[in-house]
């Protein structure tokens, strides 16, 4: 696997709201279906701002050992921390674990540019972002019920 990241520096002095994963052979158009992706490009977003954080290729004989569910599970762990992933196609269990890890796949066609996605991305994340990308702008904390059941109730 070849893995470009920037560092943990560069992403302080720029930060940005949320990240976002393309399924991505030629890193300018989505062009592959997520569990055979070869490769992926990861963005951080801040309103109509855009970075290239993460670029990764993978090789066959990266996850050969691992069969589809290992390949699945490794790619899922690359994408940790991204609210969404573009790709051509995702299986079942892929959505069921992307989901599972916080992460919303998108289904997109074929040739659809990387740029013209973060710019509509950009203008929803100002105007009005759909409920996954506010979700992932605004995460809750997942223990708010635990939290508020401790402190008891006073009438």
């Amino acid at each position: 696997m070849r893995h470009l990241k920037l560092v943990h520096s560069i992403e302080a002095e720029y930060p940005m709201d949320i990240r976002i994963a393309f399924a991505s052979a030629d890193r300018k158009s989505v062009d592959q279906h997520f569990g055979a992706a070869e490769a992926f490009v990861i963005y951080a977003l801040s309103g109509k701002e855009s970075r290239l954080m993460e670029a990764v290729q993978f090789h066959d004989s990266d996850t050969a050992m691992d069969g589809h569910e290992g390949k699945l599970a490794a790619k899922i762990g690359l994408l940790h921390g991204c609210a969404a992933v573009y790709c051509n196609a995702v299986g079942a269990s892929a959505i069921k674990q992307l989901l599972a890890a916080g992460i919303q796949p998108m289904k997109v066609p074929e040739g659809t540019a990387i740029e013209a996605l973060l710019d509509s991305l950009g203008q929803s994340l100002t105007e009005h972002p759909p409920a996954w990308l506010q979700k992932a702008r605004d995460p809750r904390d997942s223990r708010r019920f635990e939290i508020m059941d401790a402190e008891g109730w006073s009438e």
